[in-house]
């Protein structure tokens, strides 16, 4: 099968997004498939950390004003031609917004399939950096993703916004996680001695720095006894957030078996964005053998089973958060109990497993082309 991946955000980009395409690329290049990948091109000089498994074109592309670190893909000939040019069986399009819709548009014209992944939630987004525009970007979604041939929603929650909000065609397709490089023997001592020089309580956070993450919410933790809180990812955000949790360790963006080491050397693992799809970071920390607190919202609400691998607490409840983490903090017994529920819980979620659902709904999809053709 030949597949062309066009995404908003692609290695050495740090996000959901272009993790989840190129462990898609990775997947379909060990089952034999021919993919290719069309990415907004990085900053110069910018380089991914990791193996690039198949051929990469980039488009022109400009920073996010205010995020410099998001990059917005330029009009350009290079997405169609690439289509024609890999003689496409189906165009694979990851969270499209902007270099998405100008995929979907050529594909369109071509009469190449289309599978739309849906994994920004934008109408969050738009309340966050907005204040309003929610109806606006349920509007622009369900014109994107009306005019694919499926569109797969990462958690049970997205797949209900996307239905409500009139999107045809939504089936579920979760993310998955490697659970060789996240696990609980990873944990490093000398590392936690470097974080916690008084043996506190480690709470960590990974992901973005920006504000629909609400990292904030963590300052609540950073008032307990006992508790160091620590802050993996970069972002506009933080220069805030380094006042907004005073005594927090920012440990920058990390990456790889270094990531699967910080993750290891916590000992509980704190989420505090209620916008998210799916919230690939849980899965990790579950992986890597660490009880979760998360908001009872969006994608934590099919990864955190509340009383058994975490504890789920109210969207944007700094009190709940803190709360959540005394209790944790209080009790090693449950904490290990928790952490080994959830590693039990993701072994079975292998990119490999997800990966061969996807190649299932791609084939789903070209044998309903097909059969429209016919008839």
């Amino acid at each position: 099968m030949r597949v062309v991946i066009v995404t908003e955000s692609f290695p050495p980009d740090v996000n959901g997004v272009a993790h989840c395409a190129l462990q898609t690329a990775r997947h379909l290049v060990d089952r034999g498939h021919a993919p290719v990948v069309v990415a907004p091109a990085p900053a110069p000089g910018n380089k991914p950390d990791a193996d690039v498994p198949c051929p990469v074109v980039h488009v022109p592309s400009l920073p996010l004003p205010g995020y410099p670190q998001v990059r917005v893909a330029l009009p350009s000939r290079r997405l169609a031609a690439t289509l024609i040019e890999h003689r496409a069986d189906v165009v694979h399009l990851a969270s499209p917004f902007v270099l998405g819709v100008r995929g979907m548009a050529a594909a369109a014209r071509l009469g190449t399939p289309t599978v739309a992944v849906y994994q920004t939630d934008l109408a969050g987004y738009a309340r966050t950096y907005m204040g309003a525009g929610e109806a606006a970007a349920w509007r622009r979604i369900r014109s994107v993703h009306g005019a694919a041939d499926l569109t797969l929603a990462p958690s049970s929650a997205a797949l209900r916004d996307l239905e409500t909000h009139g999107v045809p065609r939504v089936e579920l397709w979760p993310r998955g996680v490697d659970t060789v490089r996240f696990r609980p023997d990873r944990r490093d001592e000398a590392l936690r001695r470097e974080l916690a020089p008084n043996g506190e309580l480690i709470v960590g956070y990974v992901g973005r720095l920006a504000p629909e993450k609400q990292v904030e919410l963590l300052a609540g933790a950073c008032g307990l006894e006992g508790v160091r809180v620590v802050v993996v990812g970069d972002g506009p955000s933080r220069p805030g957030l380094e006042q907004a949790l005073p005594g927090a360790v920012f440990l920058g963006r990390r990456t790889g078996d270094d990531l699967a080491r910080v993750f290891a050397s916590f000992d509980v693992f704190a989420h505090t964005g209620p916008f998210e799809t799916f919230c690939q970071t849980v899965q990790e920390a579950m992986a890597s053998g660490l009880p979760v607190v998360a908001p009872a919202a969006g994608g934590p609400l099919d990864l955190v089973a509340h009383g058994r691998t975490g504890l789920l607490v109210p969207p944007r409840d700094t009190a709940a958060v803190r709360g959540a983490v005394r209790a944790l903090a209080a009790d090693p017994a449950l904490r290990a109990a928790f952490g080994a529920a959830g590693r039990a819980t993701v072994e079975g979620r292998t990119w490999a497993a997800v990966g061969d659902q996807l190649i299932g709904h791609y084939a789903n999809v070209l044998a309903a082309r097909r059969t429209a053709v016919a008839a």
